[in-house]
Parts: C-alpha cells; structure tokens; sequence
C-alpha cells in the first residue's frame, strides 16, 4: 500500500515537471517567431444600416403599422406619392410662384406641407408653403435674426440646402460627403441603430432596444431630432449643420449635440422667458426639463412611433393616458377623491382634461396653430405677468384676466395658497 502511494506521488511530480518544460518550450518558441507570425484577432466587421424593408420581412405587423404612420411619410416624392400633395397647384394665387414639377420631394402633412426642389445634388426650399389647418398659401422663408443658422447662410432659399439643415432627421443615415440617405423618413434603424448584423442572425443582443437603455439614453432616441440645438462639431464639410451629424442609435447624443442654451427671464425666437419652448421641435429641451424626465419617464411611456390609432401616436386616448400613473387612487395624485375634485371642471369639460391645464398649445409650428408643451408645470397667474408665458386657463377664460384666476383658485380648498401664484 505504501509503495503504490509513493509511486503515483512521483508519478504526479513527473507529470507536472513535463507539462511545465513544454509551456516553457512553447513560450521561447513563440518569442522566437516574428511579431507579423502571431496569430491576430479579427476585428467584428462594423454594423451597417440595411433598411426599414429588411426588418419588415421578420416583423411584418410592426412593419405594417409602422408604414402608415406620418414618421415613415413624412417626406414623399410626389412623383411616386402623387396623392401626397394636398393642395391644389392648379389653382392659382399670388404666393404660388412654382409648380408642382418643380417639386422634388414634400415635407410635412400634418400642419404644413413645404416643398423642395432638386438643384445640383442638393435641395432647396422653395418660397411658399401650405397650411393645412387654414387651406391657405403662406409664404415661407426663414427670417433674419430667428434659428441660429441664419447668420451663416445667405438670406435667399437657393442658398440653404436642406441636407445641413433639414434632412438628417427626416432620413436614416444621411450622409454628408454624398448628400444622400439609405432612406428618407424616419425609418427602423433610426431608433434601433444599424441592423446588418441582426438581420444575418437574429438575437435580442445585437440590436438596440430603447425600451431596454437607461432612462436618459431611451430618451435620446426622440431628443435626436425632437429639440433645437447645435452639433458639437460645426462646420462640417464646409456646411454649418442643424441635426446631430455623427449620432446613431447605441451612441450617446451628449458626444455630438448640444441643446439651444437659455438665459432666465429672456425672451427669445426659442424660448418664453422661463425657459420653456416657444416653437415647434423643443419637445425633447422642455422634456429634459421636468420632474417626468427626473424621474426616469420616457417618451414612449406615452407614445409608440411604430402606430396607434390615437392622436400623436398616443398608447391610450389622451383622456385616459395622464390617469395610468396620476389617479386619486395612487400616490402620484393628483389630490382629491375624484378627478373633478382636482380641475375644479365637470367630467367631459376641457377644463377637465390632464393636458389642457399641464400641456397647453402654447409653442407655435405655423400661424396662429400651436403644438402642447412638455414640461407638465401648470403655468401660474405670477409666470403669465412676469414671463409673459400664455396661461391655459386664458384659454378657454378668454374674458378674465390673471387675477381672476389668482382669485378663482384661492377659493379651491384643494390648492396651496403659497402655490396658487
């Protein structure tokens, strides 16, 4: 027994010293070898984008809703898209000086519709534009001292392309050396990034999925192109750009975007003087300005941009949605046993529905037709005299003043009376 122990411990020590004298031989003979004979790990070829068509051979249903959605239409040729056009270029008026060959491509649908024309390997707005709302010709021209970008570009429509200053965020990969896209509109790999690789073998890993980044990064997908702002780099190519040039989907914005800064108390083409925004496209500057964004809300907890049949490509009917986290029966309020406790309003009264006291029209897209601002604050009586912001309940009140509404909620036993201002 006791010879047959120490045989197998020599047996192992043997082992052992024969197993290291051949790493140590394989070790001096891989220093030996030329560097350019080591083995190399092959790099993972880059993700490129292939197209909303190729995703909709797998997701077909979401593919199809998506097509009808304005995201994928917002851009159409009208040659290929005829019934596009809403007005009617047959119909003459005196700020329609083009015609409907001239147009390249359209833009819009559903409070303007602008139009482009193809010159060189670029295109350009041409002078007039169709607001929906009012059926009517308006004419359409930046003017001096409004988006930054004007300072940088002649003061005359052939000589403000709309690759630096438009057509980033109506495309996928638009890129900047060829002026041209993979495709226009917004399609799928604008808000899941490059799909070769997941299209060549499915996974849940290899594509990006908003719904599963962290709260600020989900968000950026929309703030891309849902903010006014500069890129960090400008000019690129020779061209001053209004789109984060560089961003895809997986990046973080930050490294490539910079939203339109705001001094308090100051008015401006932008901003109302506290800061929220006074045009269309600052959904994503008021946003990141509201207690909903602190506390890790994001867009799509409200919207689903592949298609609903709801206003605005809402989840819920907007009566309903505000009440999936703000009810009386949970903690986020609103106060009161019922929603009428809180507004003051009979049910079925516009005085009672969420958005029109925490979301009003007030930031303009053309004329006098506004689109809902997203900070969710209630605009007090002292912000409307002192910021010289629109107050909501003047909205419907058009005969009352701020102190009447000062007043009117100092009798609401519901509402902080260090808050009513």
């Amino acid at each position: 027994m006791e010879l047959r122990t120490h045989w197998r411990v020599h047996k192992l020590i043997l082992v052992v010293i024969l197993t290291g004298a051949a790493s140590i031989g394989i070790a001096r003979k891989a220093r030996s070898q030329p560097a350019t004979e080591m083995p190399l790990m092959q790099a993972a070829p880059a993700r490129t984008y292939v197209g909303s068509a190729t995703c909709g051979g797998c997701h077909d249903d979401v593919y199809a809703k998506w097509s009808k959605t304005r995201m994928a239409n917002v851009v159409s040729d009208p040659r290929v898209r005829p019934q596009a056009v809403i007005p009617d270029f047959t119909k003459s008026d005196p700020l329609l000086t083009f015609k409907l060959d001239d147009v390249a491509l359209t833009y819009g649908s559903k409070w303007k519709q602008r139009y482009f024309k193809r010159v060189g390997d670029d295109f350009y707005p041409l002078p007039a534009q169709w607001d929906v709302s009012h059926k009517i010709w308006r004419a359409y021209m930046v003017q001096p001292n409004t988006d930054w970008w004007v300072a940088f570009y002649p003061a005359d429509n052939m000589k403000r392309p709309t690759g630096p200053l438009c057509d980033g965020c109506h495309s996928v990969d638009y890129n900047v050396k060829t002026k041209k896209p993979l495709e226009w509109n917004v399609g799928c790999e604008k808000c899941h990034g490059p799909g070769s690789e997941h299209a060549g073998t499915p996974t849940k890993m290899n594509i990006v999925n908003p719904a599963k980044l962290d709260p600020v990064r989900a968000n950026d997908t929309c703030i891309q192109c849902h903010s006014q702002g500069q890129p960090l780099k400008n000019p690129i190519e020779g061209q001053y750009y209004d789109w984060p040039v560089g961003f895809q989907q997986g990046a973080n914005l930050k490294d490539f975007w910079s939203l339109e800064e705001h001094k308090l108390g100051e008015t401006n083409f932008m901003h109302f003087a506290d800061g929220t925004g006074h045009k269309n496209r600052m959904q994503g500057n008021d946003f990141v300005q509201s207690q909903m964004y602190k506390r890790g809300v994001t867009c799509f907890s409200c919207h689903d941009v592949h298609g609903t049949s709801n206003n605005a490509d809402l989840i819920k009917p907007v009566g309903q949605l505000c009440l999936t986290c703000h009810n009386p029966a949970t903690p986020n309020g609103p106060r009161g046993r019922t929603i009428e406790d809180h507004t003051h309003h009979a049910a079925g009264n516009a005085g009672n529905e969420c958005v029109n006291c925490h979301m009003p029209k007030i930031e303009q897209t053309i004329a006098d037709i506004n689109v809902r601002s997203h900070t969710f604050e209630f605009i007090t009586p002292t912000k409307t005299e002192d910021y010289k912001l629109p107050n909501p309940c003047l909205s419907c009140h058009t005969d009352r003043n701020t102190g009447w509404v000062r007043e009117t909620m100092k009798g609401w036993s519901n509402v902080s009376p260090w808050r009513v201002n």
